[in-house]
């Protein structure tokens, strides 16, 4: 097997594994403002809040996702560039670089939809 590809699917694979932190994606947990705040109900509602973020794209789905993209993009720009450029170590940077890209877009994703979940219930998110 390429070395390239080795290195992309070992790539691929770290940052899969890396999105399940304990503070990451669904499972974020963001600064809260808990003057006069009802610490049960901040609970339960961050809960809920932290199921809707499952409902989209985590950064594992989003990783593999992105690596099969970029693993194609790279490949289609090696073919695109001719016979001095390798397809495979192309498509093994491509699949790198669009698994970082998408893991991280993914756990935003899902930071983003606990934060607008929790000001949309009146809480002052602060991070």
């Amino acid at each position: 097997m390429n070395k390239s590809i080795v290195k992309a699917v070992t790539a691929a694979l770290l940052v899969s594994l890396t999105a399940g932190c304990a503070n990451t994606g669904a499972n974020y947990r963001p600064v809260v403002d808990t003057k006069g705040v009802d610490l049960n109900r901040y609970e339960a509602d961050l809960v809920e809040c932290q199921q809707y973020a499952n409902q989209t794209a985590g950064a594992g789905e989003s990783a593999a996702a992105g690596a099969a993209a970029g693993a194609v993009f790279g490949a289609l720009l090696a073919a695109a560039a001719g016979g001095g450029t390798s397809r495979k170590s192309t498509a093994g940077v491509g699949a790198v670089t669009g698994a970082a890209g998408a893991a991280g877009q993914g756990e935003n994703n899902q930071r983003n939809v606990i934060r607008r979940c929790l000001s949309g219930r009146g809480y002052k998110v602060l991070q």
